[in-house]
């Protein structure tokens, strides 16, 4: 499938709820598990495996650096399908303990002029024990996988870290890393977890129960210095990561934006790009960074590694361009290490502060 006809899939798509949408794409994704045919034929199109990209983190070799950000395969459905869109990686979630149906619909909406997304979904997802059985299936797939994990809707903030002990159980010999997701705006109180109590006690929670490294992920939405801040604690706590960021809370970046929700995509990338190379400045070399939020070209990319990113997701400007924009990374990333006389990608991560 090329990006011309991706452009006229698209079209068809765009005349349907952005939920519906979503669901028949995944219906797609599926269906093309079951035809080994299709699935080399795709991945052969878009996968991209070159020597400068592979990275070995957390113990496994991540092919590439660009990976499918949580929030599009909640349920952990389409793992076997992710790498025919030509992600090195994949992050399923957000899980919680016990299946919930989320906020009430709508709850995803289109800005299209902006090629951005607002979301207000609520977790909504089939629980901890229906992913599991999904993982189970995938036990020799040799392909690395996230786990976003959150608290249930109904959980008060004072037992939150049952929920998160829960999921730690559920996941601790699971999947190749697991993030902590306390920054989502969708779930009322979640975002107040974003507190170093909490942070200390679920992270030293989580090192007595599993051997996994663990991640934090943290909201566009904080003052730098809080946000560092935060992010320390969590480091010293035991965290092997920081994935920044998820969607913002600012509505003023869109006259169309409803006052709810959060909004991801192109409207997302300088904020989520100002925090995320504030905290590159400081944790650089110190602890795995993540960079999500707005990355739509080689070159936007190409800026996170260098302000400190192994690795980089996509979530919002796949709906917008397509496989062909990963591919298009990808291939990018090569092309700009080879101009800027690197041999690997490591030697850029970071080059902003070298």
């Amino acid at each position: 499938m090329s990006l011309f006809s991706y452009q006229n899939l698209k079209k068809i798509l765009f005349k349907l709820d952005p939920e519906a949408a979503h669901t028949i794409a995944g219906i797609g994704l599926r269906s093309v598990t079951h035809c080994p045919l299709l699935l080399r034929f795709f991945k052969n199109r878009y996968f991209v495996s070159h020597p400068m990209l592979q990275q070995k983190i957390f113990g496994k070799t991540f092919q590439n650096p660009v990976g499918l950000g949580a929030g599009f395969d909640k349920d952990a459905q389409y793992i076997t399908a992710t790498p025919i869109l030509g992600f090195g990686f994949t992050e399923v979630g957000t899980v919680t303990p016990r299946p919930q149906s989320g906020n009430p619909k709508p709850r995803l909406f289109r800005l299209v002029e902006e090629n951005s997304l607002q979301n207000a979904m609520g977790f909504n997802n089939k629980g901890s024990y229906y992913m599991l059985q999904q993982l189970k299936k995938l036990y020799f797939l040799d392909y690395p996988i996230g786990i976003n994990i959150g608290k249930n809707k109904i959980t008060p903030e004072n037992e939150a870290l049952r929920d998160y002990e829960t999921l730690f159980l559920a996941f601790k010999e699971w999947g190749d890393y697991i993030v902590i997701n306390i920054s989502s705006p969708n779930t009322p109180g979640l975002r107040d977890l974003q507190n170093e109590n909490f942070i200390k006690a679920v992270f030293e929670m989580a090192k007595k129960i599993t051997s996994k490294p663990v991640l934090l992920k943290i909201a566009p939405d904080m003052e730098p210095q809080d946000a560092i801040a935060l992010c320390k604690c969590a480091i010293e706590a035991g965290a092997a990561g920081i994935v920044a960021t998820n969607t913002t809370t600012d509505y003023s970046l869109s006259p169309d934006a409803k006052q709810f929700g959060g909004i991801s995509g192109a409207l997302l990338k300088e904020k989520s790009y100002e925090l995320f190379k504030a905290l590159g400045k400081e944790f650089y070399g110190k602890t795995v960074l993540i960079s999500v939020g707005g990355i739509d070209s080689a070159q936007e990319a190409y800026r996170r590694i260098k302000a400190g990113a192994s690795l980089i997701q996509v979530y919002s400007m796949l709906i917008y361009k397509g496989p062909a924009l990963i591919k298009e990374i990808n291939e990018g990333l090569v092309t700009l290490l080879q101009k800027d006389g690197y041999s690997h990608i490591c030697e850029a991560i970071g080059a902003d502060y070298k």
